[in-house]
């Protein structure tokens, strides 16, 4: 466990925030199989763009567990900072700052990761907003290394953030440059943890428990964030976070208790999003859960071609049942014909 402000953490590992998957629906499912915590999506601060549909969706908080957090993404100090004080009166009860963000649409607004590269701009940003909630909230940052290899200035970026009063800082292990290609180093966060003395999250290529006990011994940051890895398998912060605090993994899930998560993702997303944003939303999410499946690629395209919600989930629920029945029944060609079975003992 560790404290972000007056909150402490119950599980040391935690939703990364990702643009078009942290939803709602997805936040709250996060949360309910394990997640410490779980930031919104990425909010921009330009309030003049929040009476769009998916911007008040992503500042719908209605039922998440606390606290609730939610991530802005912008690159002037006073935008931003109006743009925590309205999400703090909307009930955000934690700030995150998006300086990791590698997108080019991002980027080329010189938002994101692309703030790395001017620092004095980094420190007045980080000061407007920790200003602007005067204690209310805590102010947490999202970053990556460095701008590139050339310029890792991960440590100078979290010194900022804690002398701007930043409540705790996650780090991805890859530069923007390096985008998501090859893999993440640690030795980077690991520094940024020595020199400073807020909480600090580990990210990138986590994937699975003994990773992120690896990265947090390496490191010796107080928890790890993950978010590629949670893609169709939600479950995984159960898995982690149970062997982080127990010392042992916690017993598989069953298929048909992974099929009643999928089922019940689906339902959260259709009363969410409406028929026609959630038809669209649940392919992204079924092509993940499609996985599971033995028939994943036919599947896939049975869920991408459903024409509605009630097709779509009537498709999933039909292809996941026979999923479950398969681990009860083995399919014929792999049971021991009668014929060949021996019985053991004495003859006659």
């Amino acid at each position: 466990m560790f404290r972000i402000g007056p909150w402490t953490i119950p599980a040391p590992v935690v939703l990364a925030p990702m643009a078009g998957v942290t939803d709602r629906p997805f936040r709250i499912l996060a949360r309910r199989l394990g997640a410490g915590l779980a930031a919104s999506e990425m909010i921009t601060s330009d309030t003049r763009l929040w009476n769009s549909r998916k911007t008040r969706q992503r500042m719908n908080h209605d039922g998440e567990p606390e606290p609730r957090v939610v991530q802005l993404a912008g690159a002037d100090p006073e935008a931003l900072a109006e743009a925590a004080r309205r999400n703090v009166d909307l009930g955000a009860q934690i700030i995150d700052i998006n300086m990791g963000c590698p997108a080019k649409k991002v980027c080329n607004s010189l938002c994101g990761s692309a703030l790395l590269q001017d620092e004095p701009l980094v420190a007045r940003i980080l000061a407007a907003v920790v200003t602007a909630v005067q204690g209310a909230v805590p102010v947490t940052l999202k970053t990556r290394t460095g701008w590139n290899r050339d310029r890792r200035n991960g440590v100078r970026i979290a010194q900022i953030a804690e002398e701007s009063g930043i409540a705790a800082i996650a780090v991805h292990g890859r530069t923007r440059a390096d985008f998501y290609e090859g893999e993440a180093e640690y030795d980077t966060i690991r520094d940024i943890k020595a020199a400073v003395g807020i909480p600090v999250l580990a990210n990138g290529d986590i994937d699975s428990a003994d990773k992120a006990r690896r990265v947090m011994a390496h490191t010796g940051a107080d928890g790890a964030m993950i978010g590629r890895a949670a893609h169709g398998a939600p479950w995984i912060f159960r898995e982690v976070n149970g062997f982080l605090t127990t010392g042992a993994l916690p017993p598989p899930l069953s298929r048909s208790e992974q099929r009643d998560i999928v089922l019940l993702h689906l339902e959260s997303i259709y009363a969410f999003h409406g028929e026609d944003s959630g038809l669209r939303i649940a392919r992204k999410h079924l092509g993940w859960y499609s996985g599971l499946l033995d028939d994943a690629q036919d599947a896939r395209a049975r869920f991408m071609a459903a024409g509605s919600t009630s097709a779509q989930f009537a498709c999933a629920a039909e292809r996941l049942d026979e999923w479950v029945c398969r681990a009860v029944f083995p399919p014929d060609e792999t049971r021991i014909p009668p014929g060949n079975l021996q019985v053991q003992g004495n003859a006659g």
